[in-house]
């Protein structure tokens, strides 16, 4: 499968439709004390950098970078459309921004997900493409909803 990746400014009816899709998710499977996606206005904050992947016409993924520092990195909000689940969208979005990161200068990627079983293929593409598990990084707090990684 083909994706083509582009930044996306966040004004597209199907861009927000899954924006607001993954946020429901976060909280159909996490409480809402423990859910930090970004929603709309989060990803159009300054410093990050958000992408949607297309095949042809169609949405299949989305994923942000948030720079943290010079040298410092966080992945936020990746999703894969319902339609595209298990296709390699989201491990193709993974590698965009890992690529991107690594040509804005970044040496450290970070990121958390959640903890239940619903995040399970997630956190088993993170650690096939090397990231690792870790504490608690920035401002986040230890959470039994949440795992942390880094790369």
């Amino acid at each position: 499968m083909s994706v083509q990746f582009r930044i996306d400014d966040l004004s597209g009816a199907v861009t927000q439709a899954l924006v607001k899709r993954h946020v429901a998710g976060m909280h159909e499977n996490s409480p809402a004390c423990s859910v930090h996606a970004f929603d709309l206005d989060k990803l159009r904050q300054p410093g990050v950098t958000f992408w949607t992947g297309w095949v042809e016409d169609e949405i299949a993924v989305m994923g942000a970078l948030k720079r943290l520092d010079a040298e410092n990195g966080e992945i936020k909000s990746m999703r894969v459309a319902d339609a595209f689940l298990g296709r390699g969208a989201g491990r193709a979005m993974l590698e965009h921004i890992l690529t991107e990161a690594r040509g804005a200068g970044l040496k450290t990627l970070w990121l958390e997900t959640g903890s239940t079983d619903a995040f399970v293929p997630a956190i088993t593409l993170y650690e096939r493409a090397g990231f690792r598990f870790c504490g608690p990084f920035g401002d986040y707090k230890d959470d039994p909803f949440s795992r942390f990684m880094v790369l």
